[in-house]
């Protein structure tokens, strides 16, 4: 729980706090990502989300802000349930499940997504702090019986818990489009948890907004990228500067040296025990010493967030010179390296916030689905005030409105159908180098309303992971085609697929794929399909090992058969219920068929760790049950548990100045 807090909703509100606005200084639309997310082509057609319920499971929803005023059927809060004080009204005393609300649909001096769409608040939370799983999942079941077209959680916990994945499921299996926030625990791996992980859910993860505040930096010293990132109030560039690398110690004026035209830099801190040294007087004394670039690594393991600009820079302190943090391992070892380097900061709104979480969740299938803006939003806050905030809490809305105004328009749509058009239309998300994130950091791109409101083509499924093993060289994946309006017509076939040999065949609607590739490995590819005017990717995962794994039904039992061309001794293989996020594990040696007994008819994934002399390798295999007979599922109990919020809570955004990295 403490991990989740700090880890997560701490660092989200730090990029709120700078960037805060009292409601004197309110801009009077959501006029940086709502626009820049593409809501202005519905829009100019009359499409605001009319007509479509979106149920916000958080901390409910101050229904008296102005923007989203009103309770009941001729209000925007049309209805919903108190689950923290029940036969009270589910109004929202902590702000978060405001400004999500408020991305969505407020109607007012804000403008959200869908300014139309009507709000179902769910309250299972007072204070932000923590919920049962319970409340959850209760909410989520109401919200389906209430009719919700589109359901919002911007809540969960940083590991999975089967009772939420199971409720999620269940309001998917009923036609409920569900969105998800991915976590604000990034940028480490495998950091996404419950609902987040949610296999048919659509998980959000946060892109920077169209604000200067979207400012990226990179460090090539010698041939070698470093990761960095400005401290807040530091310049942009028009070009990049050069220089040679000077170590300059602590960045005090009396240890610098000779740093004219060079690229400074400077341990974090001072070592004097209580000095208070702050980065706003080591980039002073660096631009005086005629640095043209300040880089202070940090004085212990990680990497920080830092800022120039505060209480205490002194009177009429203005950075002249570009400044960035960096982690400690690669700052010691660039003070060493005797190389020239080369920097820029400059902006990039589709880069992927440092804060956002990333997958992987399972090697079967990819997470997060997409990516939003997420950083500093201006939004609704309780008592009819606005302010900006950050984390994929503020992302996820942006989907969930994305949602409406397509449901809208063309109210026919299956949430398979919704899910492929925003996922496959999605536009690139890169680094500061141009390089496209990985699928596991951004999905298939930041949300792109114009072009899914465009799409004339659903391609299902819009995203997917195989194998291939010696044993089965080629992965065989079909792809469903099917247009909207009209016929097919042609379409056009390309990949982005390095280390793999793929190759297509178009029959109807069905576009048949056989990949195979030379390299074990992970290999992460994308197709790029061109209809009409339109263009939509699908990204894939194509894992080639060197052991295999088959699953096969025998009646009620999944019976398993591993095999390893350089002989095997033990397996330990865990197989995953697609529907509940449920696995359990059995274990083999050779001459055993191993098998696991199953209650359900569903798609199991099987995953194998195969023991080969003094190594271990993965392999996997997937098998869709179909056919069982009164399938059942087994009866589980699963404690209620705390749930924290995954966002940038609003009740912590007024306080947490003094956690910004200042020295």
């Amino acid at each position: 729980m403490r991990s989740l807090i700090l880890g997560m909703a701490v660092i989200a509100a730090l990029l709120a706090l700078f960037y805060s606005q009292s409601d004197e200084h309110a801009s009077t639309y959501l006029e940086r990502s709502v626009p820049y997310v593409g809501t202005g082509v519905p829009r100019s057609d009359g499409i605001d989300g009319t007509g479509v319920l979106v149920a916000v499971i958080d901390t409910g929803v101050d229904y008296n802000h102005p923007d989203l005023l009103g309770w009941g059927p001729d209000g925007k809060v049309v209805g919903g349930y108190n689950f923290v004080q029940e036969g009270i009204l589910p109004i929202d005393t902590n702000g978060h499940g405001t400004q999500v609300a408020g991305v969505i649909a407020a109607d007012g001096q804000t403008v959200g997504i869908a300014p139309g769409a009507g709000i179902l608040a769910y309250k299972v939370s007072e204070d932000g702090e923590g919920v049962s799983s319970d409340l959850i999942v209760r909410a989520v079941e109401m919200a389906v019986m209430d009719g919700a077209d589109i359901i919002n959680i911007s809540l969960g916990v940083n590991k999975i818990n089967e009772k939420i994945e199971r409720a999620v499921r269940y309001a998917i299996d009923r036609g409920v489009f569900v969105v998800v926030a991915a976590g604000n625990d990034g940028p480490i791996q495998g950091s996404i948890g419950s609902p987040g992980g949610s296999y048919g859910a659509v998980t959000v993860g946060a892109t920077y907004n169209n604000l200067t505040s979207s400012l990226v930096a990179t460090l090539t010293v010698g041939e070698r990228q470093y990761t960095v990132i400005p401290m807040v109030g530091s310049p942009k560039l028009e070009e990049p500067v050069n220089g040679r690398i000077v170590f300059g110690g602590y960045g005090k004026a009396g240890e610098i040296g000779d740093a004219a035209d060079s690229i400074l830099v400077v341990e974090r801190g001072s070592d004097i025990p209580g000095e208070l040294l702050y980065f706003s007087a080591k980039e002073n004394n660096a631009a005086a010493a005629g640095a043209r670039a300040l880089i202070v690594y940090n004085n212990e393991p990680g990497i920080f967030l830092g800022e120039l600009l505060h209480e205490f820079s002194g009177p009429g302190y203005s950075p002249q010179i570009p400044v960035v943090s960096m982690d400690r391992e690669e700052g010691l070892e660039i003070v060493t390296s005797d190389s020239d380097a080369v920097m820029h900061l400059f902006y990039n709104p589709d880069f992927a916030a440092h804060f956002s979480s990333r997958g992987p969740v399972s090697p079967f299938y990819i997470k997060p689905d997409i990516m939003a803006p997420g950083a500093y939003i201006n939004t609704t806050q309780n008592n009819a005030a606005y302010n900006f905030t950050s984390g994929t809490s503020y992302a996820a809305p942006h989907v969930a409105g994305a949602a409406a105004l397509l449901l809208q328009k063309n109210p026919e749509l299956t949430i398979s159908e919704l899910r492929s058009i925003i996922l496959t239309t999605a536009q690139p998300v890169t680094d500061a180098y141009g390089d496209r994130f990985p699928v596991h950091s951004a999905g298939s791109g930041r949300l792109d309303i114009a072009g899914a409101y465009e799409a004339d083509l659903v391609i299902t499924p819009p995203s997917f992971a195989a194998s291939i093993s010696p044993q089965k060289d080629t992965a065989l994946v079909t792809l469903d085609l099917r247009p909207i309006n009209g016929a097919l017509g042609s379409v056009g076939i390309s990949f982005d697929a390095p280390g793999l040999n793929p190759s297509h065949r178009l029959e109807g609607h069905a576009l048949h794929l056989n990949i195979t590739g030379s390299e074990y490995g992970q290999h992460e590819a994308r197709i790029d399909i061109t209809h009409g005017k339109n263009m939509y990717v699908v990204p894939f995962i194509i894992h080639h090992t060197p052991g295999s794994i088959h699953a096969e039904q025998l009646k009620d039992e999944l019976v398993f058969d591993v095999s390893h061309p350089e002989g095997w001794s033990f397996a330990k293989i865990s197989v995953t219920d697609s529907k509940d996020g449920k696995t359990r594990t059995v274990t083999a040696v050779p001459g055993e068929s191993p098998s696991l007994k199953i209650y359900e008819n569903s798609e199991y994934w099987a995953e194998a760790r195969i023991k080969t002399g003094d190594t271990s390798s993965g392999a996997f295999d997937t098998i869709l049950v179909t056919s069982l007979p009164g399938a059942h599922a087994p009866p589980v109990e699963i404690a209620a548990r705390p749930v924290m919020l995954i966002a940038g809570i609003a009740a912590i955004i007024g306080v947490t100045g003094m956690l910004w990295a200042r020295r």
